[in-house]
């Protein structure tokens, strides 16, 4: 009798060890390396906190991707590089399939773990930043700098500097001002305006400023000694302020500043203060809280005291809803691939990999996320990590974000060409044999 009931209780035991293991194998765990501390954690507490805002809907309102529970873990890099590789490293092989995507924010993060991704097979999603070059997928299957570039927004700023003049060729002639933070992500925009420059018969004048960006005064002495018609921020963090209030002291139209979508958002222009008030930015994502998506967060997430954001003021911000953005493509990649791996299983960082590459937020996807306008769709391809290279251009009315565009094209084919030729580059460099994408499924 004693051993049939050790027997029943060791059945037990194991069914109920099993059911554990079962449940534990069914979360998706995602690795956070965010900022919240330091010279850029305006940025990042916004954005990491709509991003776990939404995830945590995901798990409230829908019990998860087809039942699988989403987990995550934050580590601090406080945006430094070799933090950021720390943080990697320290994520890689947490949770049941460890790490299933990595997103840094961070361009110099970005450009340090780049060789590392592929050899852990972990797709690296650097949405809006990062390497451009990455969005020829031949060439880098494992990076996605999706729905737009670098090299895409400066295009498209010059394409709205050319609407506002009536029309591309009033750009001869004219004196473009290239105020940018002195990084790796502010070097990123040095080739695409060369060359749009050459194309479009403008002068490009490039200004460096030093991190954190807190003292601009021989920057603004050359600007104003030279006069640009117009003048790009290529900003971050404390920079931005600093810059827009150095333009109203020295007289500079705010009108005729246009903001990289890391130079506009709430906490760039409210420092400012009045000297903010029509100052424009390009954006990938808008600023609102009158979006269907932004409306379930707070009925699911804050609704029940579960959100992250101890501001709640800043819900439905430029940095919030990017985070909101970063959580919808990942969740919609994973979605994606549950169709070909399996629906309601956890997946491998190299499984994701494949939904991240065959991902299609169409019109009506949009809708049904509700967020329409909210971001543009998008289409992934095996050639094309990318996406449609577009912005939308907001103005601030010295009180809030108003947009004043639809979604504003990049020149695609100077671009694309721009992207083959510096990926083929690398790809001869590192003796890498590009993908023959008529054979990827």
């Amino acid at each position: 009798m004693k051993l049939k009931t050790t027997v029943l209780l060791g059945a037990a035991l194991a069914g109920l060890l099993g059911t554990s293991l079962a449940s534990a194998a069914e979360e998706q765990f995602i690795g956070l390396p965010s900022y919240r501390v330091g010279p850029y954690a305006a940025g990042g507490s916004g954005l990491f906190g709509g991003w776990i805002d939404y995830m945590t809907l995901i798990n409230e309102r829908d019990g998860g991707i087809n039942g699988v529970k989403l987990t995550w873990e934050e580590c601090e890099t406080e945006y430094n590089n070799a933090r950021g590789v720390e943080c990697y490293e320290r994520m890689k092989k947490k949770g049941a399939t460890g790490n299933t995507v990595f997103q840094p924010v961070s361009t110099g993060i970005t450009y340090s773990v780049l060789e590392k991704v592929a050899q852990d097979k972990i797709p690296m999603v650097t949405i809006g930043y990062g390497r451009t070059d990455a969005a020829d997928g031949r060439v880098f299957p494992w990076v996605f700098p999706m729905i737009t570039t670098y090299w895409s927004q400066a295009s498209a700023i010059v394409n709205y500097m050319g609407q506002k003049e009536g029309g591309m060729d009033k750009l001869k002639g004219k004196k473009i001002g290239l105020l940018y933070h002195d990084s790796a992500y502010g070097k990123e925009s040095h080739a695409i305006m060369d060359k749009l420059a050459a194309k479009h018969g403008f002068e490009v004048m490039k200004i460096a400023v030093a991190h954190p960006g807190n003292e601009q005064q021989s920057q603004w002495l050359q600007i104003r000694q030279a006069k640009p018609d117009y003048v790009v921020l290529w900003g971050w963090g404390v920079m931005n302020p600093t810059a827009i209030k150095a333009a109203a002291k020295t007289g500079y139209p705010r009108e005729k500043m246009v903001g990289v979508w890391w130079s506009g958002a709430e906490e760039d222009t409210i420092p400012a203060g009045t000297a903010a008030k029509g100052f424009v930015a390009a954006g990938f994502n808008v600023a609102g809280a009158n979006y269907p998506v932004i409306a379930d967060v707070k009925k699911f997430v804050y609704g029940k005291d579960k959100g992250n954001m101890e501001d709640k003021t800043r819900v439905g911000s430029v940095y919030y809803n990017r985070g909101v953005v970063h959580g919808i493509i990942t969740v919609e990649a994973i979605r994606k691939a549950q169709e070909k791996y399996g629906k309601g299983k956890a997946l491998t960082g190299e499984q994701v990999r494949w939904g991240f590459e065959n991902l299609n937020l169409d019109d009506a996807r949009l809708k049904a996320l509700g967020a329409t306008g909210f971001l543009p769709p998008l289409k992934i391809t095996c050639a094309d990590h990318e996406g449609p290279g577009k912005v939308k251009f907001q103005q601030w009315d010295g009180n809030q974000w108003k947009v004043i565009t639809d979604w504003v094209d990049s020149d695609r084919p100077l671009v694309r060409g721009m992207i083959e030729e510096s990926a083929a580059a690398y790809a001869k460099e590192k003796g890498i044999k590009p993908r023959d994408c008529s054979k990827e499924s």
